[in-house]
C-alpha cells in the first residue's frame, strides 16, 4: 500500500507537470507523432528534455511549424491546435496551467466536426478501453488517426486563408465542454484561486512586517505512478501523485 503523502503546498503556480515520450507511430501523411488537440482554458508549455521533432500549430494566425530539440522552450494559449511530430526520440516535460482542468476534459481532440458536435460520439471516440497494453496501444493509435483526419480538414482551408472550418471547430469544442464548466469553476476556485489568494495574504503580511507564514514552510515529495506509462494524447506519459 502506498503511504499517504503529507499535506503541503500545491506545485508552484498550481500547474501540472508530466514527462512525455512522444509516439513514434507513423501517420498516413508521412509523419510520426501524437494526437492533435487544443485546450479550452489552459496554457501549455513544453520544455524539451531530449530528442528532436516539431510542433505544428493552427490558430487564427494560421499554420506554424516550430522545431524542437533539447533545451527548446515553447508555450501557447487556449485555442491553439497543436500536433507533436517526433523525428527522433522526442522527450518533453509538459507544463500545464490550471492543474486538474486538463484532466477534467479541458482538452478537445480534433476529431471530424460531426464527431465533436455529438457528445456521445466524442466520448466513445476519445475513451480508451480496458485491456492489454497492445489493445490499448491500438485504440490510442486509432484515436490519434481520427484526430489527424479532423486536423487535416482544418489545416487545408487555413493554409488557403479560410478560417471558417477552424471557427466551426471552436464553436463545437465550446459546446462540448460547456456542461463541465460549473465543475471546472469549483475546482479552479479550490486550487488555482486559493493559491493566488494565499500569495496575496502573504504579501500583505510581509508589508505589515509579519513573517509568521514562514514558520509553515513545507516540502512535498511527489511519488511517480507505477509503470507502464499511460497512453496520453501525444505519447506515453509519466505523471506524479502529489
Amino acid at each position: 500500500m502506498t503511504p499517504a503523502l503529507p499535506q503541503g503546498p500545491a506545485f508552484p503556480g498550481s500547474v501540472g507537470i508530466s514527462d512525455l515520450r512522444v509516439y513514434e507511430w507513423e501517420t498516413d501523411d508521412g509523419h510520426h507523432g501524437g494526437t492533435p488537440h487544443l485546450h479550452t482554458v489552459s496554457n501549455e508549455g513544453y520544455v524539451v528534455a531530449g530528442g528532436t521533432g516539431e510542433v505544428h500549430t493552427l490558430s487564427s494566425d494560421g499554420f506554424a511549424r516550430d522545431p524542437l530539440s533539447a533545451g527548446s522552450v515553447l508555450w501557447f494559449s487556449p485555442g491553439t491546435v497543436h500536433r507533436l511530430i517526433n523525428t527522433g526520440d522526442l522527450h518533453i516535460l509538459t507544463v500545464m496551467q490550471n492543474s486538474g482542468l486538463p484532466e477534467a476534459g479541458d482538452a478537445v481532440l480534433t476529431f471530424p466536426l460531426d464527431v465533436v458536435s455529438d457528445a456521445d460520439r466524442y466520448q466513445e471516440a476519445v475513451t480508451l478501453p480496458d485491456g492489454s497494453e497492445s489493445e490499448r496501444a491500438d485504440a490510442a493509435r486509432r484515436r490519434r488517426d481520427l484526430a489527424i483526419e479532423g486536423y487535416r480538414a482544418l489545416l487545408s482551408p487555413l493554409q488557403d486563408g479560410d478560417r471558417g472550418p477552424l471557427e466551426e471547430f471552436y464553436a463545437a469544442a465550446a459546446a462540448l465542454v460547456q456542461p463541465r464548466v460549473e465543475q471546472w469553476t469549483k475546482l479552479w476556485s479550490e486550487t488555482v484561486l486559493t493559491d493566488v489568494e494565499t500569495t496575496r495574504a502573504q504579501l500583505a503580511s510581509l508589508a505589515a512586517g509579519d513573517a509568521a507564514h514562514l514558520a509553515d514552510a513545507a516540502v512535498v515529495r511527489a511519488v511517480p505512478r507505477p509503470e507502464p506509462r499511460a497512453f496520453g494524447m501525444c505519447g506515453r506519459l509519466q505523471v506524479w501523485d502529489t
